[in-house]
């Protein structure tokens, strides 16, 4: 792909003398299918594009086709690298925010909530 310069756009940085490629996926305790898995488990369907984004970078696809596919564009993959790079799975779910507002269930009536809606049935 060529940028406006003119000269050929590279994807991600070339590895040099010892330095490590910016935005690299360094965690490799998960595979490509390992990841597939998870999401296709996920009950947070960003989250699970997310795991499908890097699951195809760790397949060998580029940066950009990844995150066209899934839906983002590329430096926002490379935020969510990042994220998996240091908090594995856990990292890849949205963080919940301290400024908004505050939940209006108590956290055993969430629980129950939740229990609810994966059940199917109704509560009455």
């Amino acid at each position: 792909m060529w940028n406006r310069r003119g000269s050929v756009e590279c994807d991600s940085p070339v590895e040099s003398e010892g330095t490590a490629i910016t935005g690299a996926i360094t965690r490799v305790d998960l595979s490509a299918t390992d990841l597939r898995q998870s999401a296709a488990r996920s009950w947070d369907a960003k989250a699970a594009r997310r795991m499908l984004a890097i699951a195809m970078v760790l397949d060998g696809h580029s940066r950009a086709a990844a995150a066209e596919s899934c839906g983002m564009d590329r430096q926002t993959l490379r935020d969510w690298v990042h994220r998996y790079n240091e908090l594995r799975l856990a990292g890849l779910s949205v963080r919940p925010r301290r400024n908004g507002p505050q939940p209006r269930l108590l956290p055993e009536q969430q629980v129950k909530s939740a229990e609810w809606a994966r059940s199917g049935r109704r509560p009455y």
